[in-house]
């Protein structure tokens, strides 16, 4: 898992690996629509998920999604105990 996948924005800022605003054209985004992986902002808003560091973790958006998701689930779950 890399550290885009373990740490939150606010965390990633703090340690300075997020990208500059105009690096945005050399980051990976996925395309939920058709499923492909893409270099720079090509796809709409609505359908790109990212920005990703690279094309592999790009890739594996859906699954990073999934973890992130479960893991606020789990703690919505711990919250309410």
């Amino acid at each position: 898992m890399s550290f885009a996948d373990r740490y939150t924005w606010p965390e990633r800022l703090r340690a300075g690996t997020l990208r500059a605003m105009s690096d945005d054209e050399n980051l990976w985004y996925y395309c939920v629509s058709d499923g492909s992986v893409r270099q720079g902002k090509d796809a709409r808003g609505l359908d790109r998920m990212g920005p990703y560091p690279d094309r592999e973790t790009a890739a594996r958006a859906l699954e990073i999604a999934a973890q992130r998701n479960k893991a606020a689930d789990d703690s919505d779950d711990d919250w309410n105990k």
